[in-house]
């Protein structure tokens, strides 16, 4: 969601506390508030979930109609968009914690998907031998994947040879094609050992397969760019540019909803200051990802990658025992650092 955001040109500082706030209404409407008998059906976790979504578009989408329509910037929008929503959590929560959630709405976070064709056993238990059974839907999942994957670079390969492109050394695309494949195997091994593909992951892989569609394949996703690469060549060209805009802040304010709705299921409870400081983390991914502050440059894989990177940063930081202050450093150094090495490309390019 920040990535179309950024490529559109634009800047959301708001998804932290909207992930926040989205969290809290879950909690308040499963949990917090007694509803009478006739409206006991919006405390069910796939109602309130369903609630809290639309809640998420409409804000999202208030703040596009804001930028859009009105042309206030961005950063003023989604800077008060922040505050708003980061008070209206303490106001909702009455500043304190509210959990836990139903058994239904943590399988959001933290439920893996059911093995409907059945373990397999690759060693059985014996005396001193702990038995290996392994996930067989992850392990048939991965595989299918790995397959379509392999087909699909194939396939890619074989159009650009035929258009007359230059392609990668044979030898080079089957290396790289390889150990792709096996990091993939491999990371569905350790999964299947354990107790299978998780449900956040599965919503993660159709996340990035959906927007990766958009990007490349629909004519949404390529007004996007020129959106953001020239507003006023775009709007010349026939796009909707205040439309346009208007939809992307749409899909941000649903995609800092779901992720609201995650945070708060793996914790178990909404607290006051969830999502705080959220945005800055999902900045500095789509930067470190390769998109550019100037718009118009950026891939959703480059985005997943730069999240990654940010929450290994974050990990191996707690792990090496590292203060909280020298964390928000280091990551404030690593994302002008990404910024600083884009726009230098570019000025040397240009």
């Amino acid at each position: 969601g920040m990535l179309l955001v950024i490529v559109a040109g634009h800047i959301d500082l708001s998804v932290g506390s909207v992930s926040g706030f989205v969290g809290a209404l879950a909690a308040m409407l499963m949990i917090g508030w007694n509803f009478p008998p006739e409206f006991a059906f919006l405390a069910n976790p796939f109602v309130a979930g369903a609630i809290c979504l639309i809640v998420g578009a409409v804000i999202g989408a208030a703040q596009g109609y804001l930028i859009a329509y009105h042309k206030i910037p961005s950063f003023i929008v989604t800077l008060a968009g922040m505050l708003i929503f980061k008070g209206l959590s303490l106001a909702i929560l009455s500043g304190k914690s509210v959990g836990p959630f139903p058994a239904e709405f943590q399988l959001l976070s933290a439920g893996f998907i059911p093995d409907v064709i059945g373990p397999t056993t690759l060693v059985a238990a014996s005396e001193g031998v702990q038995p290996l059974v392994l996930h067989t839907t992850t392990m048939v999942l991965a595989i299918l994947a790995v397959v379509g994957m392999v087909f699909f670079a194939i396939r890619g390969r074989g159009r650009r040879k035929a258009r007359g492109y230059e392609t990668e050394p044979f030898g080079l695309f089957v290396a790289k094609n390889l150990v792709i494949a096996a990091l993939v195997l491999f990371f569905a091994y350790m999964l299947a050992s354990y107790k299978g593909l998780p449900n956040v992951l599965v919503v993660m892989a159709v996340l990035i397969a959906l927007f990766v569609f958009v990007t490349k394949r629909m004519t949404f996703g390529r007004r996007i760019y020129a959106l953001g690469g020239n507003l006023k060549a775009a709007a010349l060209s026939g796009i909707k540019t205040e439309r346009m805009t208007f939809y992307v802040f749409a899909i941000m304010g649903a995609l800092a909803a779901l992720a609201g709705m995650i945070y708060a299921a793996r914790l178990n409870s909404a607290t006051p200051k969830a999502g705080q400081g959220l945005e800055l983390d999902v900045i500095a991914a789509v930067f470190i990802g390769g998109a550019s502050a100037l718009g118009g440059v950026g891939q959703v894989a480059g985005a997943v990658i730069g999240a990654f990177i940010m929450g290994v940063m974050n990990n191996g930081m707690s792990i090496m025992g590292v203060n909280i202050d020298w964390q928000q450093m280091i990551k404030g150094v690593v994302l002008l650092a990404a910024v600083f090495f884009d726009l230098y490309n570019k000025n040397r390019s240009a």
